[in-house]
């Protein structure tokens, strides 16, 4: 691990202390575990928005995925 250092608004670092006073856990815990949800949520950001740039340049097509129609099971019968 590595120490970084960070400059935090009071009325933050007063909630976080509120929060890991609650969740028994510490500031950099706490912290860690918000970086790393907040890189995921970035990560899943990007992949939607590649995913949508790919199907503005190849829409799907009319009867595309048809031919799996078929093969889809709704449990209603």
């Amino acid at each position: 691990m590595r120490t970084v250092q960070m400059t935090l608004d009071d009325d933050i670092v007063a909630s976080v202390d509120k929060i890991v006073r609650e969740l028994g856990t510490t500031r950099s815990a706490f912290t860690r575990e918000a970086l790393r949800a907040a890189v995921k949520r970035h990560r899943v950001r990007q992949l939607e928005a590649r995913h949508r740039r790919g199907y503005e340049c190849h829409p799907v097509k009319n009867g595309e995925f048809s031919v799996w129609e078929g093969e889809q099971e709704w449990g209603d019968e």
